[in-house]
């Protein structure tokens, strides 16, 4: 047997940016995707996807010298960001984010200045948010069969509750007698945060939280769904009739599993800054959480809680619960930040397509012209 090893100072150079290792997992997925389409949602993740790209080439040029780069340094990064196209062609989409200039005699490409001043904006929101982040991994911990998670898997699913990059040795180490990293194997992937001290203060979930503050009786889930899904809702009425099932409290026995698994995942994606994750990434945590084996065919069977999407073949989750039609109801300070970010890309998109549009206008003209 293996003793396992409390890691104090450890230097996991391969948690930092730019060396982060992809976590491989296959998924048998459903070919079939019977959820009627919610084009509100599907706005929201049409929107959230262009944010999501941008910020990526955005962390990209900050961690180069000077804050710069040849462009075709970032048509290399288009496979990895899932994009198809030119860089220079994307880049001129969004001019308020990105600027280029000659140098060497290739383009490069920058950051705006008003660009970078969100920048500075957002870290230090992110250097205030720090109490935030720590109390959500600890919950994240709590929902867990072993107060433990590895840390490879968690990597792949920080940006989904805020945390930055380099959380791993710039967050964890200053809480010793809440967190400590462990390695049963030994291994490099083997690594594990571990939860040390169980806070029954933060053993209530958002459901339950949103009862006590309501001043209601029971907490329940809500179904979001037309009242003409009749089907739907006498599905929902009779799933919801049991009693809640907290994601933080002991599986009373198995008849309740589905309703616990169906609260475990409305938590995780209450922590969430947009209420929303990949279902491939959750799956990572299948033993960690002991979800079920076909979590995708799971979700499905609950549309009014859950709305399932593939939209760019992404195969995501939303919580109904966090949305007005397309807007996020409750707002991360980060999430007002990025959101931020957001509007200045749509100001250069709507830029870019006035600017286009006045150009096939004027083809037009010259090509009605008389030769």
């Amino acid at each position: 047997m293996i003793a396992h090893r409390v890691v104090r100072n450890p230097k996991f150079s391969w948690l930092l940016p730019g060396t982060i290792p992809s976590l491989l997992i296959f998924c048998n997925f459903s070919s079939t995707w019977s959820m009627k389409k919610d084009p509100a949602l599907e706005s929201a993740l049409s929107r959230n996807r262009r944010w999501i790209v941008n910020n990526q080439l955005k962390n990209i040029i900050l961690r180069c010298p000077n804050q710069a780069t040849p462009v075709r340094f970032l048509q290399k990064k288009f496979k990895t960001l899932d994009l198809k196209g030119k860089a220079p062609n994307w880049i001129k989409k969004y001019p308020r984010c990105f600027e280029t200039f000659m140098q060497e005699n290739e383009p490069w490409c920058r950051l705006t200045k008003r660009m970078m001043a969100l920048v500075e904006e957002e870290e230090i929101v992110k250097s205030g948010q720090e109490p935030v982040l720590v109390e959500r991994l600890a919950k994240f911990l709590m929902l867990s069969k072993d107060r433990r998670i590895n840390a490879m898997k968690f990597n792949e699913f920080k940006r989904n509750f805020g945390f930055p990059d380099d959380y791993f040795i710039s967050i964890i180490p200053k809480y010793p007698e809440l967190f400590r990293v462990i390695n049963f194997s030994g291994k490099r992937n083997g690594l594990e945060i571990e939860l040390l001290s169980w806070d029954p203060n933060l053993a209530l979930s958002f459901l339950e939280r949103k009862v006590q503050e309501e001043g209601k009786e029971s907490p329940s889930f809500q179904c979001l769904l037309p009242l003409t899904w009749k089907k739907s809702w006498e599905k929902f009425i009779e799933f919801n009739e049991s009693p809640y099932i907290s994601p933080y409290a002991e599986l009373p026995n198995e008849n309740f599993k589905e309703k616990r698994d169906v609260g475990l995942i409305h938590e995780i994606l209450s922590l969430t800054l947009w209420k929303k994750a990949s279902i491939v990434k959750l799956g990572h945590f299948k033993r960690e959480f002991i979800l079920p084996d076909r979590l995708d065919i799971m979700l499905m069977k609950h549309p009014g809680i859950f709305y399932v999407s593939n939209r760019y073949q992404i195969h995501t989750v939303v919580l109904r619960e966090g949305y007005s039609g397309s807007e996020l109801i409750d707002k991360d300070p980060l999430v007002i930040v990025k959101d931020k970010f957001g509007e200045l890309m749509q100001e250069g998109l709507h830029e870019y397509n006035r600017r286009r549009c006045a150009l096939n206008l004027e083809k037009k003209k010259q090509n009605l012209i008389p030769r």
